[in-house]
């Protein structure tokens, strides 16, 4: 995550130009950043309902119009993903299968996995974008 923060602020500050997409998260840089920061959050969220786990209580993602609140949400978000996991048994995260958000159905590990993969995704694509200008 912290990663993907640095490479996007050196997208905002180069002005990077997105592709025209339909895509309502790709629509601008701050999209992009909600749409990662709001993700960590609900693959966590997700994780812990699945596994009966206690919500982990992670504020919403800072939204577009106050996305210059995302350095203290990251801290925020980063602490609050440290301590659900800790003290479940590793056959949990790979014994069975739950239907994510979008209909596709996972593993906890799948999860987890797709949870790190993504900002790094996102990051690959602006580290693109900037060098194509």
């Amino acid at each position: 995550m912290r990663s993907f923060i640095e490479t996007w602020k050196k997208a905002k500050e180069v002005n990077v130009s997105l592709p025209v997409t339909d895509d309502p998260f790709y629509k601008s840089l701050d999209t992009i950043l909600y749409h990662v920061l709001r993700s960590s959050r609900g693959y966590i969220t997700w994780i812990c309902d699945k596994l009966n786990l206690p919500d982990p209580e992670i504020t919403p993602a800072p939204e577009e119009n106050t996305i210059e609140k995302y350095p203290e949400y990251l801290e925020h978000l980063l602490e609050k993903w440290e301590v659900p996991l800790c003290n479940v048994e590793v056959e949990k995260f790979e014994d069975k299968l739950y239907t994510s958000n979008w209909g596709v159905d996972h593993t906890i590990e799948a999860m987890l996995e797709h949870a790190v993969m993504h900002p790094i995704r996102h990051e690959h694509q602006l580290r693109k974008l900037m060098k194509e200008m």
